[in-house]
Formats: C-alpha cells, sequence, structure tokens
C-alpha cells in the first residue's frame, strides 16, 4: 500500500483528515477467508447485490469506515496494527474505489449488473413460489423457532443418534426392504413422494435457520432438470451470519431436517401394529432417508457437506483452491512452499478427508450390494 506524505495545502490536509467517511446501511463484510494462498475478505452491498474481494489492510480500514471515526483516526489505528501511515493520496483514491462501487453514505448507489433471467423451458429451469422469502422464511421461524433453543435442539439431537443407530444395527433387514420395494410400483411411488418432501423441508431448514442468526432468505421455489425437480431456497448473506457456528448451523440444518422427517416414521416402524407391506415400506423409507441425508454432508460441491467443510477450513473456494495447490505440491513446485502454514493444512485436511469419506461411502456401498447378493 502507498505510504506517499500528505499533499495540497496544511488546510486542506488537515480538513481531509478530518473527514469521516461512512458506510452505505446494507454494506456487509465478512471474515478472513482463505483465497489460495493469500487471505481475503467478502464485501458486499445488499442494495445492489455487487460484491468483491478484499485484502486484511483493505479490510481494516473499510471495517472502521462507521461515519464517527475521521481518517485521522483510522490512519492511527492502521499505522498501529501496520507500522505505516497512509497518505492522502492513497486515501483519496481509495475512497474514490468505495465511492465509484457505491459503498459509501452519499455516494450515488451503483446498480446491480443487469443479468437477464435464465431462459425457461419445459425442461430445465426455475420458478419462485412465493412473493416475499424472507416474510415467508419469518413466518416459519416464529412458529418453529423455538427447535432452535438448546433445550429442544440437545433431546432432538439424541433420538436422531439413537434412530441411525438402530438404522445401522438393522441395516441388513432395511436392505431388503429396499429391495422389495423396487418390486412394488405402489410403495415405490409413495417413498418416492416422501423423500422429495423431505427434501422440500430440507431447504426449508436452511431458511429458517439462516433467518435464525440474522440471515435473509431472497428466493424459495422449484428448480427443474427433468427428470428432477426440487425446491430450493436461496439464502442472500450466508457468507455474512455472524460467526462459524451460524454459518455451519445454517449449512448442515437441511441434513438435520431429513433426518427429523423420518424420526415419526421411525416410532411407526418401533411400536405400531404394521402389516408386513407396510413395516416392509417404512423399513426402506428409514434406511433410503438416512443415506439421503448423509449424502448431503458429502465434502463435495455443491453439497451441504462441502459448505461445511469450507466453514471448518476458513477457505473460500476451498475446492479449486486445494486442486491448485496439490497441483504444485505434487510437482514439488517451490510455489507450493509460499502458501501460509494454515493454507497448507486447510487444503490438505480437505483433500485427506474427502478421500476418506468417499471411501467409506464406497466400502459401505459394496458392503451393500454384497449382503444383498448374500441374502
Amino acid at each position: 500500500m502507498s505510504t506517499s506524505g500528505a499533499t495540497g495545502t496544511p488546510g486542506a490536509a488537515a480538513g481531509f483528515a478530518a473527514h469521516r467517511p461512512g458506510l452505505r446501511p446494507g454494506v456487509l463484510l465478512s471474515g478472513p477467508l482463505l483465497d489460495g494462498a493469500a487471505t481475503v475478505h467478502l464485501v458486499k452491498d445488499t442494495g445492489s447485490g455487487n460484491s468483491f474481494k478484499a485484502g486484511p489492510k483493505e479490510h481494516f480500514l473499510i471495517a472502521r469506515m462507521d461515519g464517527e471515526r475521521s481518517l485521522a483516526e483510522i490512519g492511527e489505528e492502521y499505522a498501529g496494527e501496520y507500522g505505516r501511515r497512509l497518505g492522502d493520496a492513497h486515501w483519496r483514491q481509495l475512497l474514490a474505489a468505495l465511492g465509484a462501487k457505491g459503498l459509501l453514505a452519499g455516494a450515488p448507489e451503483r446498480p446491480a449488473p443487469a443479468v437477464p433471467p435464465a431462459p425457461r423451458t419445459l425442461l430445465r429451469g426455475t420458478l419462485p413460489l412465493v412473493a416475499d422469502a424472507d416474510a415467508t422464511t419469518a413466518r416459519l421461524h416464529r412458529v418453529f423457532g423455538f427447535l432452535l433453543t438448546p433445550w429442544a435442539t440437545v433431546p432432538l439431537l439424541v433420538l436422531l443418534v439413537a434412530m441411525e443407530a438402530l438404522v445401522i444395527a438393522h441395516s441388513g433387514e432395511l436392505l431388503i426392504a429396499v429391495r422389495e420395494l423396487f418390486t412394488n410400483p405402489v410403495l415405490l411411488t409413495g417413498i418416492a413422494i416422501l423423500l422429495w418432501v423431505s427434501t422440500a423441508l430440507h431447504e426449508l431448514a436452511h431458511g429458517v435457520v439462516a433467518r435464525h442468526y440474522g440471515g435473509r432468505v431472497a428466493e424459495i421455489g422449484l428448480r427443474w432438470r427433468l427428470p428432477a425437480v426440487i425446491m430450493y431456497c436461496t439464502v442472500d448473506n450466508y457468507p455474512y451470519l455472524g460467526g462459524r457456528r451460524p454459518r455451519i448451523a445454517t449449512a448442515a440444518a437441511g441434513a438435520v431436517m431429513n433426518l427429523l422427517f423420518l424420526l415419526p416414521f421411525c416410532a411407526l416402524w418401533l411400536l405400531a401394529p404394521l402389516d408386513d407391506a407396510t413395516h416392509e415400506a417404512i423399513s426402506a423409507l428409514l434406511l433410503l432417508g438416512s443415506v439421503q441425508a448423509f449424502a448431503m454432508l458429502v465434502p463435495l460441491p455443491p453439497l451441504d457437506g462441502y459448505r461445511i467443510a469450507s466453514e471448518l477450513a476458513g477457505a473460500t473456494g476451498l475446492a479449486a483452491s486445494t486442486g491448485a495447490y496439490l497441483r504444485l505440491a505434487l510437482r514439488r513446485s517451490p510455489e507450493a512452499a509460499t502458501y501460509p502454514r494454515r493454507a497448507r493444512i486447510a487444503y490438505r485436511g480437505y483433500a485427506l478427508g474427502t478421500v476418506l469419506v468417499l471411501v467409506a461411502a464406497v466400502a459401505a456401498v459394496a458392503a451393500g450390494v454384497h449382503h444383498l447378493l448374500t441374502a
């Protein structure tokens, strides 16, 4: 960054240093994130939807533009942190850039770039289902938000662990039920509909949990890529939710909802006097629903597990950055050694963790197939 001295007359320089810039309401700043070998912060104007990346030094300055601190005060803090003072030329350049992006209070708002709507055809497209997705999510949160309190969350998680222990213990029986399900078109259709409903609730759960932590839901709708038709729920400010825990909770909410959906069916399976066909159908639902939930936690984009892995690594573009780093490391390129230690640990950890998860998934599928062939 520039360290040029002040320019202009002393009075003008003093007046400029007294300026107290403030960000436009609705400007969001993320925490530090790895981006390749660099550390960046995401900056977004929720009014226009424009967003960009800023380095740590730029973020340090932008984050202190609250309309209360003067440039002189911000400059003193910057000098204390980085041991360098900024000259007027640098301040003018930074303020001009922020003003051009419409991020400063009083600056003309910069409209979002016009993006033509994606063509909607019979084969593929999207369809918003509600006029105000954020208000819809707020209403859902008022009704179901109590489930996100510790006194409700802890018992529910205990029940889910117990249910999955039962599924694992009876996996052989459930696998056979799945095999039989595919010979009964009526029951297969019914289970497919229930799994689709579970997917819809999965998406709404993301929105409700995000809302619980101050998030904003931009859109709820249907997306189809025939033959698949699924619901979607877009959380507009997910990367800017306050802290890692809310973001992980929001990402994990969908899979947890898939498992919660199975709880009443598990109770029926255990306690109700069911005929053989219904018992087998619920058995198949328990296994397929559990697989559906845990498949969402596989750490590959665009799955929820990838978002969780990105939060744990503290990275944006985790998969691409990991691939770039591993290519350099495998070629023993000197450039790989320039990555900070935190980045090397994060990218290696993500690669190893993903391989282990995929190996475990393949092993589970192989064991299931072997059981069916020998049953």
